[in-house]
């Protein structure tokens, strides 16, 4: 994820003062000394880390913070506010009318996941804000461009609009607007034409665009893994457009994430959406303070709170909780843990998201986790539906059919049937408390 290496390095930085009775000028300048480098090494434009360091010593030395909290919790607490400060100080959403229709115009480069970002904002707006979203497809200059869109239209059930890509974009514009007026939508979003770089031509159309149909939004998608040059390029499109937000793609990377800390008090264009994967649901809504959190090695509970409430079977898993409670756990319900824990994605994602946690989600490698998921799986798959209810009737021969079934060893099986006792010992005895004080 982007800020990985920042997230570690302002970890070690707190070390200077963690444990400490107070702060003195020595701790105090180590670890700025090493906040400022940490922010310099993942790009963060050099401007905006002076004011940042300044700004967190003023406030140190002045100790205007409460003196009931630790020196490590106050300086904590200064530079987490001055982080969400650099992001923007709340999520700022798409503005919606509050009659008609709301008009968004999404521009960008080439290569920045533009058209696929079009698709994942209309399935999030639809799903999750109760809009009813039409998608124009006005990138006539990229030959593919439309029949992306019509395929991720298809896969997500929002209508395309289209004239095919000898139609003037205007032309389609206009008419995918007369065609959203009257079919009852109240969400239009319009893909534009892009360029592999910035260039008269590609501006002149958006500016068309913009002055003919007077978008409410307009987002421009940039690419995590360009750095600084995210800056450079926010600038650009804002002086001709005036840009209401950012998308920002390929969040899951290794980016240093600088960009993003330094577009905001740059530019004042405010990151809106965030791309974290190629899946159609990896895209979130922009919360500056919980990336602030994420940033500085304190999880993110309530993102994994959310995206379990949309990821999750709600009655399956509520299903297996009173099997567990009730002390008849078995393989079977493992089994749907399992593949209900597999749509939260990769265990090192999950572990980013708990408070303490961030420290061993490096440590985990999700190709072995995943690997081992799916050995479990081919496991109990290859037993019979009686075996998996009472594993406990397994004998030699029987565990020889499912190593051969699962192309694993009696040793594997055998470890997992033992995995399973301990579990659901455990599940046993938190059932029993808990029938005992119902």
């Amino acid at each position: 994820m982007a800020f990985e290496s920042l997230s570690n390095r302002l970890t070690a930085a707190f070390k200077h003062i963690a444990g400490k009775d107070q702060l003195n000028e020595k701790n105090m300048e180590a670890m700025l000394r090493e906040v400022r480098i940490a922010l310099l090494e993942a790009d963060v434009n050099y401007g905006v880390v002076k004011k940042f360091i300044n700004s967190i010593r003023e406030q140190m030395i002045g100790v205007q913070v409460s003196q009931a909290l630790n020196p490590d919790q106050q300086v904590y607490k200064i530079v987490n506010q001055e982080i969400i400060n650099l992001l923007g100080q709340n999520e700022a959403g798409i503005n919606y009318r509050t009659a008609g229709i709301t008009t968004i115009m999404v521009v960008g480069l080439q290569g920045t996941g533009k058209t696929t970002s079009v698709a994942k904002i209309a399935k999030l707006i639809r799903d999750k804000q109760s809009r009813k979203p039409l998608i124009i497809a006005g990138d006539i200059i990229r030959p593919a461009a439309i029949e992306q869109l019509q395929t991720l239209g298809e896969q997500i059930g929002v209508e395309v609009f289209t004239l095919g890509p000898k139609t003037p974009a205007v032309d389609t514009v206009k008419a995918g607007l007369n065609h959203a007026q009257q079919n009852g939508y109240d969400t239009v979003l319009i893909d534009t034409a892009g360029r592999l770089h910035i260039d008269d031509d590609l501006m002149k159309e958006l500016d068309v665009l913009k002055k003919k149909f007077h978008p409410d939004e307009i987002l421009l998608t940039v690419d995590s893994m360009t750095g600084q040059d995210i800056v450079n390029v926010a600038r650009t499109f804002d002086e001709l457009l005036d840009i209401t937000g950012l998308i920002v793609t390929k969040f899951d990377g290794d980016a240093r994430g600088g960009g993003v800390l330094s577009v905001r008090s740059i530019t004042d264009v405010p990151v809106k959406f965030v791309g974290n994967g190629e899946k159609i649901d990896d895209i979130d809504v922009f919360y500056p303070d919980r990336m602030a959190s994420r940033i500085l090695g304190m999880g993110d509970l309530q993102t994994l709170v959310e995206k379990a409430e949309a990821q999750l079977d709600e009655e399956l898993m509520e299903k297996t909780a009173q099997r567990m409670m009730s002390g008849k756990f078995d393989l079977n319900d493992m089994l749907v843990q399992m593949d209900q824990m597999k749509k939260l994605g990769p265990i090192s994602g999950l572990l980013k998201m708990l408070p303490g946690f961030n420290q061993y989600a490096d440590m985990m490698n999700d190709a072995d986790a995943d690997s081992q998921m799916k050995k479990t799986k081919a496991i109990i798959q290859s037993m019979t539906p009686y075996e998996r209810s009472h594993p406990e009737t397994l004998r030699s021969s029987h565990k020889n059919r499912i190593a051969k079934g699962s192309g694993t060893s009696v040793s594997e099986v055998n470890k997992l049937l033992n995995n399973f006792e301990r579990m659901k010992k455990v599940m046993n005895q938190m059932g029993a408390g808990f029938r005992m004080f119902r």
